[in-house]
């Protein structure tokens, strides 16, 4: 797995949350470049200062002039993109339909859907070029049984879905469907009910977050993806692990 990443580049965006943060230190031991991404400049040089291998970006990811100019500075100064890891998101729901507010949907909407948008834009030649080039996304367990309360997210969730996997059909066609070389990059979703990280275990110790899925368990199963060969994940839906840490061949294992 070292020697899969060592020295590759990785964009994690949306570094500074706690699923970003997981990511980019276990992107950081196991040997890539790995590129944080944020709007917080303050977090983000915060995140680069406690990890080897790691250069911050204060990005405006919503931009897409922005986010062209972030490819560009990488490119030149740590060489094209081998992964894209979008972690930009929140959660915004109200009481039913009609408490679907439309600033939550511009929320939600640009937070996770432009964004998305706009990084696999930016950086999907590099991704398409790379020997292990990765896209890979986190939606939510709920966009195959939505809920009234949580329509926007679960629409907005289930849109970035199909962006992700339409850039894996946008892979397979730059592959050539008459090739005969092994594919080399993949686009992918990891399918979690919500995420977990220490924070939220010790503001309610009581709770046991039954189907949660730890930031660590998610990292792992990041570093997994790139140890695993394209054609298994190109156009997949993956559950990590949820329940406690397990390894990313695990994880793997158990969405087949």
């Amino acid at each position: 797995m070292t020697q899969t990443l060592r020295g590759r580049t990785v964009v994690v965006a949306g570094s500074t949350s706690a699923a970003g943060a997981a990511v980019v230190s276990a992107l950081s031991k196991a040997g890539a470049r790995v590129v944080a991404v944020d709007i917080l400049e303050d977090r983000v040089r915060e995140l680069a200062a406690a990890h080897e291998n790691v250069t911050g970006y204060t990005c405006n990811l919503a931009d897409m002039a922005s986010v062209n100019e972030l490819a560009e500075s990488v490119r030149s100064e740590l060489g094209p993109a081998d992964g894209l890891i979008h972690l930009v998101g929140g959660w915004r729901g109200g009481e039913g339909i009609k408490g679907q507010s439309d600033e939550d949907w511009d929320f939600l909407h640009t937070g996770i859907m432009t964004t998305l948008r706009n990084t696999s834009r930016a950086f999907l030649d590099d991704l398409v070029a790379s020997p292990v080039g990765r896209l890979a996304i986190v939606s939510a367990e709920s966009v195959a049984s939505p809920t009234a309360d949580g329509a926007a997210y679960t629409a907005v969730k289930s849109a970035a879905e199909a962006w992700t996997l339409a850039v894996a059909d946008g892979i397979r066609r730059a592959h050539g469907e008459a090739s005969t070389d092994p594919l080399t990059s993949a686009a992918l979703v990891f399918v979690v009910k919500a995420l977990l990280d220490e924070r939220m275990k010790a503001a309610q110790p009581e709770r046991k977050f039954p189907g949660f899925t730890h930031v660590d368990v998610l990292a792992e199963s990041v570093l997994g993806i790139f140890g695993t060969a394209a054609e298994e994940l190109n156009g997949r839906r993956i559950r990590p692990g949820s329940s406690s840490p397990a390894t990313a061949a695990d994880a793997l294992a158990g969405a087949r």
